[in-house]
């Protein structure tokens, strides 16, 4: 069993706090001080013992974190947050912490986060090959701490407990087949094959073929199963019997495939074509659709009765720039993963470099943020970490990024940014001057005179704040 140090969990949460630690086999050990921690790390004698860190008592934790920090330069910490309080959030990134839990704290996701920093551990000591871990697929890897992330959460536990058809809308980007993954898994363990099939990948016959497979039943047979699909034993279907079938990009499949599909979603039963028999032919649909799929039904390009088998329960996947307070610790736990599986030491970003990453638009959502970081990364010189210039290296000045801008200087490029990033940082922190000037590392006086002569207007209302 592996041991974790608890360090300023408020009273009324320890016992449930403990409850769903040992759930996964992870024992506590409780401070509340940093010299209590420092005494309790020396007297279980584990150097490795990670630090859970729970900033409800805000700044004061964070300077215990510092003080541990300063005596145990490799000490692993984690952070336990409020997700009201996402400057807390952006706070504990900074002061290092390996990942951010929010409330109320989930057992498996502590335990994975501590498996996976152990995992980079080994790798970037031992054989650096860069060779992924072992490939998860539940809720932990939905990554989030905002409204929007917990409300797909709470529909994702509500399709898990039933087996019906999921649609799951959103941009490229967004997890919209990790979310269906994690129903899979939360579904009586996961039992069954998740089989994956892209609609748009198949010239005409060939998506049939590939759904339903080949392969001819006799005509007495026909006459005895009259109304059912056939499948063969080699077709995905088949395949995904007592799983799943994600599929992606429906809007492109035939017509009279959308049919036979619609037909063996309602009869769940099929003729095999290996002997003419009909069998049970359990599967449970679900499709990944992008934001214009509506209107692709309304003009006709989806039949409805497939939709309907479809739809049982809607997920809508946020973009990435709607769920800002998100950005900070995935960021983090991107960076982090990133590093790992190059073998070299996890980096950290500057508070200006982590407001701007922040304060981007995202139109490539998660998938974005990971290539930029990815980028980012593999273009670093020496150990050092990552600053405000690094991530200006990787952003067309227009908002987008990855793309590298070759357009005058590095001193032109951050003139030319400077209010736009002001600008973003600002709506980002909804006009509040004391969190602005603390995101972008500078002075309350300072960030004033800056609006003045850039000429940025802050008509928020909480502006004066």
């Amino acid at each position: 069993m592996r041991s974790v140090l608890y360090l300023g969990c408020p009273v009324a949460e320890k016992a449930e706090a403990e409850r769903a630690l040992g759930a996964v086999d992870v024992s506590v050990v409780w401070a509340d001080t940093a010299a209590n921690a420092l005494a309790e790390l020396g007297r279980h004698g584990d150097k490795d013992m990670p630090v859970l860190l729970d900033l409800s008592r805000g700044a004061a934790i964070l300077q215990i974190a510092r003080e541990l920090r300063t005596q145990r330069a490799a000490l692993l910490m984690f952070a336990v947050v409020d997700a009201r309080r996402p400057d807390l959030t952006t706070e504990a990134v900074l002061a290092g912490m390996a990942d951010v839990f929010a409330r109320p704290l989930g057992g498996r996701r502590v335990a994975n986060a501590i498996e996976r920093e152990h995992r980079y551990e080994t790798r970037a000591t031992s054989d650096k090959s860069g060779a992924p871990g072992p490939a998860t697929s539940s809720m932990d890897d939905l990554y989030g701490h905002s409204p929007a992330m917990r409300d797909v959460m709470a529909l994702i536990s509500r399709a898990a407990s039933m087996r019906a058809g999921v649609m799951i809308k959103g941009e490229e980007g967004t997890g919209r087949q990790v979310a269906a993954r994690a129903i899979h898994t939360a579904e009586r363990g996961g039992a069954g094959a998740f089989v994956t099939v892209n609609c748009g990948a198949y010239e005409d016959g060939e998506l049939d073929a590939e759904l339903f497979g080949n392969g001819s039943v006799s005509a007495k047979t026909e006459k005895n199963t009259a109304g059912l699909e056939r499948v063969s034993k080699t077709s995905r279907l088949f395949e995904a019997r007592n799983g799943t079938v994600y599929l992606q990009n429906i809007v492109e499949a035939p017509t009279r495939v959308q049919a036979r599909l619609a037909r063996l979603l309602r009869d769940r039963e099929a003729v095999l074509a290996e002997g003419g028999d009909a069998i049970s032919l359990d599967v449970r649909p679900m499709a990944g659709v992008d934001p214009e799929f509506d209107k692709a039904v309304a003009e006709g390009r989806v039949r409805d009765d497939l939709v309907k088998r479809l739809s049982i329960v809607r997920i809508d996947m946020p973009p990435l720039r709607s769920r800002r307070e998100d950005i900070p610790a995935l960021a983090n736990c991107f960076l982090r993963e990133i590093c790992g599986a190059n073998g070299v030491p996890p980096k950290t970003l500057s508070r200006p470099a982590l407001a701007l990453i922040s304060a981007l638009p995202w139109r490539g959502n998660a998938a974005e943020l990971r290539a930029l970081l990815e980028g980012i990364v593999n273009g670093l010189q020496g150990g050092r970490n990552i600053g405000l210039e690094d991530v200006l290296m990787h952003v067309r000045l227009d908002g987008g990024s990855v793309v590298f801008s070759r357009a005058g200087t590095l001193k032109q490029a951050r003139a030319s940014f400077e209010r736009e990033f002001i600008a973003a940082t600002l709506e980002h922190h909804h006009g509040r001057i004391s969190d602005t000037a603390r995101a972008l590392g500078i002075q309350r006086t300072n960030l004033y005179r800056k609006l003045r002569a850039l000429r940025i207007k802050n008509d928020t209302s909480a502006g004066s704040s």
